[in-house]
């Protein structure tokens, strides 16, 4: 199968599964609605109380599409960037340092909309980063994928301690915080998107066109130099793309994880290791992931619903051990 071959079936797939679980997305949920009042729903002419759940639905299926997206592109370009097959903006402590930063905000009374948790997401998230690449840039570079992944994890637990001592010092900080923390696209008006919309649209700029980069940079720095690439101006604005992507996703929805590790090494087994293929279906295939697990989680405890967020890592975990399965054996 040719590279164009590989392409075009990995966009084809990828746009029937985003538009299968769209579809699932505006069709199931806690309340059962009948297909025709669905459509009727959408079209604004049916029942005002089936209108206003299928116009819910379709809210959160929209902002599903934008935090899937910037999830899992986010993903594959820190895998590519760190040649290290388990970075994502979770395990890398980004998700953590947003959430520290919000729980700061919360705390001082500064956070009122989406563009004051988008602000304050994306300091964590640069803070965050700047941590952890401090940390590996002081260990040999052939231990740096290993480093990166450990210094994530301080992050992350160091982040989660201040959190919790912040948060039961204020039962209200502790409301707020405690629905965005588990990360969810519930009760969200659609009309949230427009805000942030500039910043996702840098960040799909920055890092779509990355992928030649990331293709070169996978053979190592020097193979890039001598390929003609500018390394450290690619690597800049590749990783400037990523945290905006993902402190957009923070801001719209919480931290949503493992999206941003499974959805590339699930490509990898269908499309091969091209970074170009990689973020064509990370667009794609990232969307249909986050759109089933919220469809997923509200289908399967009615009245009540289970949180995007913990549905996601239901399902990456068993990932997760897959892929520490599969390193141990090569």
């Amino acid at each position: 199968m040719t590279g164009a071959t590989r392409t075009g079936a990995v966009a084809v797939g990828g746009l029937a599964l985003l538009a299968a679980a769209a579809v699932a997305s505006v069709l199931y949920g806690a309340e059962p609605v009948p297909a025709g009042e669905v459509l009727a729903g959408i079209r604004d002419t049916g029942d005002s109380a089936a209108a206003g759940i299928v116009s819910a639905r379709v809210d959160r299926t929209l902002i599903a599409v934008v935090v899937g997206a910037c999830v899992a592109i986010a993903g594959t370009v820190l895998q590519g960037l760190t040649r290290n097959p388990i970075a994502e903006p979770g395990i890398l402590g980004l998700n953590s340092g947003a959430a520290l930063l919000v729980v700061i905000g919360i705390r001082a009374g500064l956070l009122d909309g989406v563009v004051d948790y988008l602000w304050t997401a994306l300091v964590g998230v640069i803070i965050a980063g700047l941590v952890v690449h401090a940390i590996a840039a002081t260990v040999p570079l052939r231990h740096q994928p290993m480093t990166t992944a450990l210094a994530g994890a301080a992050i992350m637990a160091a982040s989660s301690s201040i959190m919790v001592g912040l948060l039961l010092a204020d039962d209200t900080a502790l409301d707020l915080f405690r629905y965005w923390q588990v990360g969810s696209v519930a009760g969200k008006d659609a009309g949230l998107i427009l805000p942030i919309l500039p910043f996702v649209l840098v960040g799909l700029l920055l890092t779509l066109t990355s992928g030649r980069t990331l293709n070169a940079m996978a053979l190592g720095d020097d193979v890039a130099r001598s390929l003609g690439q500018r390394v450290a101006l690619a690597r800049g604005g590749a990783l400037a793309g990523a945290l905006l992507l993902t402190a957009a996703a923070c801001a719209l929805a919480g931290p949503i994880a493992f999206v941003g590790l499974a959805v590339p090494h699930l490509l990898r087994l269908f499309g091969g290791p091209d970074h170009g293929r990689l973020l064509l279906g990370s667009l794609l295939v990232g969307p249909a992931l986050v759109i089933a697990a919220d469809t997923l989680g509200r289908v399967i405890a009615p009245p009540g619903e289970v949180q995007v967020g913990v549905m996601t890592a239901v399902v990456g975990a068993p990932v997760l051990i897959v892929l520490a399965r599969r390193a141990v054996r090569r």
